[in-house]
C-alpha cells in the first residue's frame, strides 16, 4: 500500500490533506491546530479540548454528544494536546465505520459535521463558554496534572527535559500548570478559543475512502476568512554545554529512575539524522541493543533501559530503572557504550537489526488510520514531503560512517536521578 497525500489549500493557514486508502472499514478525520508552546497559554490550550467535547450548538451536553456517537455506530472521538518540539498541538479526531456498509450516502457527511461542530460551533451561554463546564474541566485537568507523578518513569523523563531545557519552551508540560487554573474562567477561555481558531495554522487530515462529494463537503464546511495567521519558527537545537547538569530528586520510590539527556545538534532535515536514529537503536532500541546487553543482561544493573530521539529538538534520551546504589556503575557503562559507538565498535549485524526494527516500526504506520494521520501531520509540520517509501529507503541508505558521525555529535547535557 503506497500512501500518498493530496493537499488542498482551503484558506489562509488552513489545509486539507487527503490520504486515500480502502484497506480499512473505517475512515478518520483529524483537525490539528498548531500553537506556539509558551508559558502564558499552555494551560488554556490544554483546557480547550476538554471544554469543547462537552457540547456544541446542536448537542448541548456530554450525554447528547455520546448518544450521537452511538447513533453513528459507535464512532470514536479523541481530543488531546501534545507538544511537538516547541509547538503546542491541539488535536481533534473522529473515526467511524464507512457509510458504504450501511447503504447511507449521507452517513459520512453527518459524521464529518459532528466533528466540525465540536471544533467550530461550541456550546455557549451568554456569549461565553458554560461556567459549569469550565469549572468541571478545570478540576479534571487539575487531577491530570497532579497525577503525572504517579507514572514514575514518564515523570522522570519529563523532569530531565524540564531541567535540561530550563530556558527553552520545550521544558513546559503539555497539560499546563495547576497554579494557572484559578485565573481561567468561561469568559477569558472563550476569548482565547476565538484567538486560537482565528489565528492558528490548521491541518485537516482525512484517511480512508472518499469521493468528490465528500471532498466538497469538507471544503464547504471549513471555509473561513482568516487573517494574521501566526508564524511558527523552527526550534533552536544548537546549545553550548558548559558543564553536565546533575539533578537528584528524592521521592518515595522503591526503584531509582535514571535519565540522561544528550544534545546532538543534528537537524531532522539532514540525512545524518537517519544515522542518529540507527545509532540510538543500536545503543538502546531493544533486546539486541548495547545497553540492554551490557547494562541489563551482563551486569544485572537495570530493570529496564532504552534510548529514544526527540525529533524536533534533536535530543537523545536514555532512561533506565535501577537500584539506588547502582547509579555510578550504570552511568559508567552507558558512557562506555556511547564511546564505543563513536569509535565504530558495533557490528554489521547491529546495523541490519536496527534498520529492520526501524523499518518495521515505520511500516506499521500502514496498519492504523490514526498512525497514518499522525505520520502525515508530522511530515507537514516538519516540511518533509517524502513518501513513506522514501523514508524507508533513506533508512536503508545509512552506512557505518553515518552512524559513527552521528554518534560523535551525542553530547551529555543533563543527568536526572530519582531516588529514595
Amino acid at each position: 500500500m503506497d500512501l500518498k497525500v493530496d493537499k488542498i489549500k482551503l484558506g489562509n493557514g488552513i489545509n486539507l490533506n487527503l490520504i486515500y486508502t480502502d484497506k480499512f472499514k473505517s475512515n478518520l478525520l483529524s483537525y490539528y491546530i498548531v500553537r506556539p508552546l509558551n508559558r502564558e497559554d499552555v494551560t488554556k490550550n490544554a483546557l480547550l479540548p476538554l471544554v469543547l467535547k462537552r457540547g456544541n450548538q446542536k448537542l448541548n451536553t456530554t450525554l447528547e454528544v455520546e448518544q450521537k456517537l452511538d447513533e453513528l455506530y459507535g464512532s470514536n472521538l479523541s481530543l488531546t494536546v501534545n507538544k511537538r518540539g516547541e509547538k503546542h498541538v491541539i488535536r481533534f479526531t473522529l473515526e467511524w465505520a464507512d457509510g458504504s456498509y450501511f447503504n447511507d450516502d449521507s452517513y459520512n457527511l453527518k459524521t464529518i459535521d459532528l466533528l466540525n461542530d465540536i471544533v467550530f460551533n461550541p456550546y455557549l451561554e451568554n456569549d461565553s463558554f458554560s461556567k459549569e463546564y469550565v469549572r468541571q474541566e478545570k478540576e479534571n485537568l487539575k487531577d491530570r496534572i497532579e497525577g503525572k507523578i504517579n507514572s514514575k518513569r514518564s515523570y522522570a523523563v519529563d523532569r530531565c527535559i524540564e531541567e535540561m531545557c530550563k530556558s527553552e519552551a520545550f521544558s513546559l508540560y503539555s497539560f499546563g500548570y495547576v497554579e494557572d487554573l484559578p485565573s481561567i474562567d468561561e469568559k477569558n477561555l472563550y476569548e482565547h478559543y476565538k484567538n486560537v481558531i482565528n489565528n492558528s495554522p490548521i491541518e485537516i487530515i482525512y484517511v480512508g475512502k472518499y469521493d468528490e462529494k465528500l471532498i466538497s463537503h469538507i471544503k464547504e464546511s471549513n471555509k473561513m476568512n482568516r487573517q494574521n495567521i501566526i508564524y511558527l519558527s523552527r526550534e533552536k537545537i544548537d546549545y553550548d554545554i558548559e558543564e553536565v547538569n546533575v539533578v537528584r530528586e528524592r521521592l518515595d520510590v522503591n526503584q531509582g529512575k535514571l535519565v540522561l539527556g544528550y544534545r546532538t545538534g543534528i537537524p531532522f532535515e539532514e540525512n545524518l539524522y537517519n544515522g542518529l536514529l540507527i545509532a540510538s537503536d543500536i545503543l538502546g532500541g531493544g533486546p539486541n541493543s548495547k545497553l540492554f546487553r551490557h547494562v541489563r543482561e551482563e551486569n544485572s544493573l537495570a530493570y529496564y533501559i532504552g534510548s529514544m530521539v526527540i525529533k524536533y529538538k534533536s535530543i537523545l534520551l536514555i532512561d533506565g530503572g535501577i537500584e539506588f546504589e547502582n547509579y555510578d556503575k550504570t552511568t559508567k557503562i552507558i558512557n562506555e557504550q556511547i564511546e564505543k559507538m563513536r569509535n565504530g565498535d558495533f557490528s554489521d549485524d547491529d546495523i541490519e537489526i536496527s534498520k529492520k526494527a526501524i523499518k518495521a516500526s515505520t511500516e506499521s504506520i500502514k496498519d492504523s488510520t490514526y498512525l497514518i494521520s499522525e505520520f502525515f501531520f508530522s511530515q507537514q509540520l516538519s516540511n518533509d514531503f517524502r513518501s513513506l517509501e522514501e523514508v524507508l529507503n533513506d533508512i536503508d541508505n545509512v552506512n557505518r560512517e553515518d552512524i559513527i558521525e552521528a554518534s560523535r555529535h551525542i553530547a551529555l547535557d543533563t543527568i536526572y536521578f530519582m531516588s529514595k
